[in-house]
């Protein structure tokens, strides 16, 4: 049964920082996709971040687009979302999702965690 569950949100001040964590299990093949999205109260949720297991080739969003670093680590099972120069406007509840392969389009993901809130607030 794949899982994925999502840690490190929190509160931070605008221009602060997190980083977040994606553990998954459960994977029953060596190529996958993992992606990051998030959702804000009354929003859409929005792709904002996606990576292979294979080429770990990273995409963004326009919105996090030099802000946010995504990255792998295949050996924990584990992606990360290093976010800098957070702004008010990405308060949202982070979610990381599992797909066959790369996209930011939130239907193509099969699995999905269960969110981490992420607050940026003076």
């Amino acid at each position: 049964q794949v899982q994925l569950v999502e840690s490190g949100g929190g509160l931070v001040q605008p221009g602060g920082s997190l980083r977040l964590s994606c553990e998954y299990s459960g994977l029953t093949s060596d190529y996958y996709a993992i992606g990051w999205f998030r959702q804000a109260p009354g929003k859409e949720r929005e792709g904002i971040s996606c990576i292979n297991s294979k080429e770990t080739i990273p995409y963004y969003a326009d919105s996090v687009k030099g802000r946010f670093t995504i990255s792998i680590d295949n050996a924990k099972n584990t992606v990360y979302l290093q976010m800098i120069g957070l702004k008010p406007a990405d308060t949202a509840v982070y979610y990381c999702a599992l797909a066959r392969d790369i996209t930011l389009v939130a239907h193509e993901y099969e699995y999905w965690g269960q969110g981490t809130q992420v607050t940026v607030s003076s």
